[in-house]
């Protein structure tokens, strides 16, 4: 499930930390994972409790708590829209209802075709560039007007197409 080279990336950020606190390496193996395997699953939740030696309900709690993590399979795109007050007073709402309807789908759906997972999400700390949303945990995308968000949802599904 989980393969040499991934395990090596393991390896390569627990050696960041002292042998005794290798448990600290929890975030980046799970991001690993998640660049993988597109989600992290209760099986490699064991496999990172392994390698680091702790409990896995300690690795379920990290990655429980943060939304950075998938806990199921999600789009090739996942479209995260934040819906916090200050994003929510600039048209936070609005962006995502009318990705919902661009889209299809309802806010934590996915797509049919399996292209877009759309999410409403935390503050991201871009406030004075509201309304915002964030691609696959990576790109941040700034006063994101309707037209703006077309021309993203377009591009994607253009170059997914290619």
């Amino acid at each position: 499930m989980i393969s040499d080279s991934t395990r090596a990336r393991f390896a390569r950020e627990v050696a960041k930390f002292p042998a005794d606190q290798k448990q600290s390496a929890v975030m980046a193996c799970l991001s690993i994972v998640q660049q993988e395997l597109g989600w992290v699953s209760p099986e490699s939740e064991q496999i990172v409790a392994e390698v680091l030696s702790m409990p896995v309900m300690a690795v379920h709690e990290v990655t429980t708590f943060y939304n950075m993590y998938n806990q199921k399979p999600v789009g090739k795109f996942k479209l995260n829209v934040c819906t916090n007050l200050p994003c929510q007073l600039r048209g936070g709402a609005q962006a995502l209802a009318h990705l919902e309807q661009k889209l299809g789908v309802n806010a934590g759906g996915t797509t049919a075709d399996g292209l877009f997972t759309l999410q409403p999400s935390e503050c991201q700390g871009a406030c004075a560039d509201a309304p915002v949303l964030l691609v696959n945990d990576r790109h941040m995308c700034s006063f994101m007007s309707h037209e703006k968000l077309d021309q993203l949802v377009d591009s994607l599904q253009k170059a997914e197409a290619a």
